[in-house]
């Protein structure tokens, strides 16, 4: 079995949030950090049912990523920089 290394630590999520806001782009780190993990596991898979697994997962957290993004569009408190900047940081595609 192969063990997985990530480039990064894992974020500290310890703290708790105070406003939707803040618990909105909480949620955004948390998704972008578990998209980082499903593609790290995606690329260390040889088996056919394990691929599968990925890609669903891989596809599963990008929608939880897009209706996070849409959630933090909603709210006019976020400036649209910030919203670009989040939206722009990584550079996933989804698995189809």
């Amino acid at each position: 079995m192969k063990f997985l290394f990530r480039q990064s630590a894992k974020p500290d999520f310890s703290e708790k949030p105070k406003t939707l806001r803040d618990c909105i782009l909480e949620d955004l780190e948390k998704t972008k950090f578990e998209l980082e993990s499903a593609y790290c596991g995606f690329d260390n898979v040889t088996d056919p049912d394990l691929i599968d697994c990925y890609i669903y997962e891989v596809n599963s957290i990008m929608k939880r990523y897009k209706y996070l993004l849409n959630q933090a569009a909603s709210l006019s408190k976020l400036p649209e920089e910030e919203l670009i900047s989040l939206n722009t940081e990584s550079s996933v595609t989804a698995l189809v």
